[in-house]
């Protein structure tokens, strides 16, 4: 059953009257990045205060490193948005909760958005803070020998592939945390047809895949969609968090149980009642909570070793 909250939430954000903005594609994105951030207040809370929140140039790449403790493993974090908008801010309230809880630091990464920088640039920012923080973690009083990678929708689309990539490398992370990540960019799977209307639907979802990566050939990469890894065996520990109420449901499934065949330790939890988008969502869903605190206790299992 769908929770109230859900309604409740959907009514937060500032949507324009209909057919205002209908034929304008730049400014249909504006105002979806306005309103995404004008709303971040009522939609995720107030700020957790901790010892290190410090905006910080990883190579280029505006991040923000959020730490409770000297020493601490990293868990670098990659926002989610459709490719095309949120950053560091509409995240920074889920970061700060799963910091203070887990112990970890938190390197949140600002990637440039589509369509002014369409793929690879947001994969590359990735894999720069990546290095980066490898690099010169130890100087910033963190501990990058430890290491592990997440992000939300279009966030965890990004960081599995850098995932992979670092395993293909040999430079392995430690473990992957997925929150109801992006995974197929033909939109096929049946959880579109079956919860499309609680926020997001197939049409979002396709102008998505097509404004991040403009060359329809390259959305069948292994760069883009992670289930076209021919082996996935060694990709890292992962919890991969999906939605009952949202269309990336059963792509979120498909992935993890491909991640199970190639005998790679998975955790899949389906938060029930809830919809897309609800994980960042602290100050409107219980089920945020629950699941920061989740993401929380599982990084401090797998990386306090």
């Amino acid at each position: 059953m769908l929770h109230p909250q859900v309604a409740a939430s959907l009514a937060v954000r500032r949507r324009p009257p209909a057919g205002v903005l209908a034929g304008d594609p730049a400014a249909q994105l504006a105002h979806a990045r306005q309103a995404m951030l004008d709303s971040n207040e009522a939609e995720c809370g107030p700020a957790i205060p901790l010892p290190v929140v410090v905006d910080v140039d990883a190579d280029g790449v505006p991040c923000r490193l959020y730490a409770a403790r000297t020493g601490a493993p990293v868990f670098v974090y990659v926002h989610g948005g459709g490719w095309c908008y949120g950053s560091v801010e509409t995240v920074d309230r889920l970061c700060r909760r799963i910091a203070e809880r887990s112990g970890c630091a938190v390197l949140s990464v600002d990637y440039r958005l589509a369509p002014e920088h369409v793929h690879p640039a947001a994969l590359e920012d990735v894999e720069t803070a990546l290095s980066w923080v490898r690099r010169e973690g130890s100087g910033l009083g963190v501990d990058p020998s430890r290491l592990a990678i997440g992000g939300d929708s279009a966030g965890g689309q990004l960081a599995t592939v850098a995932a992979r990539r670092q395993r293909d490398a040999a430079t392995p992370l430690d473990y992957q945390v997925l929150i109801y990540p992006a995974i197929d960019p033909m939109t096929a799977s049946e959880s579109y047809d079956e919860v499309a209307g609680n926020g997001l639907d197939r049409d979002a979802m396709r102008l998505a895949w097509q404004t991040f990566v403009p060359h329809q050939a390259d959305r069948f990469s292994p760069d883009v969609a992670p289930l076209a890894v021919p082996d996935l065996a060694g990709m890292p520990p992962t919890l991969l968090i999906t939605a009952e109420y949202d269309v990336l449901r059963d792509e979120g499934a498909d992935y993890a149980d491909a991640l199970l065949s190639a005998e790679v330790p998975v955790v899949h939890v389906r938060y029930q009642g809830v919809n897309h988008g609800f994980a960042r969502k602290l100050a409107l869903f219980d089920a945020a909570r629950a699941a920061a605190d989740q993401i929380a206790v599982s990084l401090r299992a797998a990386l306090t070793f």
